[in-house]
């Protein structure tokens, strides 16, 4: 990704995305339990869901992602307990069982490799830990404010959403954590979209 691609990508997720991060983050904590730890924003961005945890927890959050602009980003967005990282979800540079939360919000559709991407959750989490990678928009509400506006700056925007959320399906989800051998997941499905829920016993 570009500089220009990743300053665009901020400006939408700021001026559009913004209201959906805190939502996300309480409903995170509450689904969880979890509050304290280390904490993964896999596909971070530029750290708008690792800011929102932040605020509302003790977390210590690594806020991965892939592309060096998007990182750079994250660093000036975040502060405090966020730790911007580029790294690639198929291989995480983290230890076993170091985790005790993950969560992702939009990447999961441009994992290459989703059956390995399950098995480095699962492996990067610590007993007791949880993970929560989907593409929900907080509440109905939320994602209708959210449609309206960004039919307004893209034409497409619906078939491009659609293309996107076809891609990870809840059945296609679960032959993927199937053939994963994670040992316990499920797909929350919900009116605002759907979270991949790992849990680590």
């Amino acid at each position: 990704m570009t500089k220009k691609g990743a300053e665009g990508f901020t400006r939408i997720a700021r001026e559009v995305f913004a209201p959906i991060y805190p939502v996300i983050a309480e409903q995170i904590l509450a689904w969880s339990g979890i509050r304290d730890g280390l904490c993964l924003d896999l596909g971070s961005g530029p750290g708008l869901l690792s800011a929102a945890l932040v605020e509302r927890s003790d977390l210590n959050i690594i806020a991965l992602d892939s592309e060096p602009a998007m990182a750079r980003i994250a660093q000036d967005t975040t502060a405090g307990r966020v730790t911007p990282v580029i790294g690639d979800v198929h291989c995480m540079p983290v230890r076993d069982g170091a985790a005790s939360l993950i969560v992702s919000r939009g990447s999961i559709a441009f994992w290459e490799d989703r059956v390995q991407a399950f098995r480095e959750i699962e492996r990067v989490l610590r007993p007791g830990g949880a993970a929560f990678a989907g593409g929900s928009f907080g509440t109905a509400a939320l994602r209708d404010e959210i449609f309206a506006r960004m039919r307004q700056q893209n034409p497409d925007w619906d078939r491009d959403f659609a293309r996107r959320s076809g891609k990870v399906a809840p059945d296609i989800l679960r032959r993927e954590l199937a053939a994963s051998g994670v040992v316990s997941s499920r797909i929350r499905e919900e009116e605002a979209g759907f979270w991949v829920e790992i849990r680590k016993d």
